[in-house]
């Protein structure tokens, strides 16, 4: 069982299971110059709303939301509450530790597998947040205004992807309630990552690349640097998703680039650590139902052309996904269309 980070050790070098391979790590080199687009979700100019979220889906897969509607003190009730769950009593916390990935809530390490080699440096705690119903008896107990803040924050941001989602659907020629239905009826699950200051940041990783396994994830953080996206054509170059206060942080998952025929991009992503400060992120992700029938929409695929992707339902993605371990090549490699 790792050792959670957050359960108050004091770090002078980076522990040897976080020390990634050398073709692993992050490296001393700063980040592309490229900018994360922005979509001001404010103002009256619907389409030039979806031409900034397609153009953000086409180059990244990635952008960040102002004007979103959320409010400021939902968004800092969440957050503070957050933080203050990893500054509970190692005990405390412990009660809810689990390598058991089906298990909710759970509190673990890294990605919280018992066969991991190399631990990448991050603590989670993981939620399941919607359905109210079915999720809210399993809210953690402490601290005390983590339910209250949950919930508001769930039902605000949940709202927002939705829109996001109707916007993308206009943007690509489909019905707009394309993606509502099964694409969405999966439940709302969150992960409260925490990444502790580290000693050496070019030695270890907070989180390896990898796309979201989703439809659409929307991120908030405390505002430390550390999330990083790959553009498009970008030769690999990665690009710091620079915190702007108040702004929602929104990356569409390997579902939307399969609905959209490639046309959008699954934003993919990492997590780099931080040697002078704490970062704590949550990111709510909105799935389909397992059973949920997954394929290019109809008016995706030019006529005479296959699709890129063969279908396949949710469940048989996530093994897939849990298999590879996230990464997008082996992932990908597993449906597309050989026809």
């Amino acid at each position: 069982m790792a050792e959670p980070l957050s359960n108050g050790a004091v770090f002078q070098s980076v522990p040897e299971s976080y020390v990634l391979p050398a073709d692993k790590r992050p490296g001393r080199l700063p980040s592309s110059a490229a900018a994360i687009p922005v979509v001001d979700l404010g103002g009256d100019d619907p389409d030039r709303i979806v031409k900034q979220i397609m153009d953000a889906g086409r180059e990244f897969g990635f952008f960040q939301v102002i004007n979103h509607g959320v409010p400021g003190q939902v968004m800092g009730e969440m957050m503070s509450s957050a933080e203050e769950f990893f500054g509970l009593p190692t005990e405390e916390k412990m009660a809810l530790y689990s390598t058991d990935s089906k298990k909710l809530p759970r509190f673990y390490t890294s990605i919280g597998n018992d066969q991991e080699k190399i631990l990448y440096w991050r603590d989670c705690l993981k939620l399941g947040c919607y359905p109210f119903e079915q999720f809210r008896h399993q809210w953690p107990q402490k601290p005390a205004r983590l339910r209250a803040a949950l919930k508001a924050y769930t039902m605000a941001v949940r709202a927002v992807a939705l829109r996001l989602l109707r916007l993308t659907a206009a943007g690509l020629g489909l019905d707009e309630g394309h993606f509502e239905g099964e694409l969405t009826a999966g439940p709302v699950i969150m992960n409260v990552n925490h990444y502790v200051p580290c000693p050496d940041p070019s030695l270890t990783m907070g989180l390896a690349p990898h796309c979201d396994p989703n439809v659409v994830t929307v991120l908030v953080d405390n505002g430390v640097r550390g999330l990083q996206a790959r553009q498009r054509g970008g030769c690999g170059g990665w690009v710091d998703v620079e915190p702007l206060l108040g702004a929602l942080v929104v990356n569409f998952g390997h579902q939307m680039e399969v609905v959209s025929n490639g046309a959008l991009r699954a934003g993919e992503h990492r997590v780099v650590t931080n040697a002078r400060a704490a970062r704590t992120s949550l990111a709510t992700f909105v799935m389909p139902a397992m059973g949920c029938a997954v394929a290019a929409a109809p008016g995706m695929v030019p006529d005479g052309e296959a699709s890129q992707y063969r279908p396949f339902t949710y469940q048989e993605f996530m093994g897939a996904y849990t298999a590879a371990t996230g990464d997008r090549a082996a992932v990908l490699a597993r449906f597309q269309n050989k026809d």
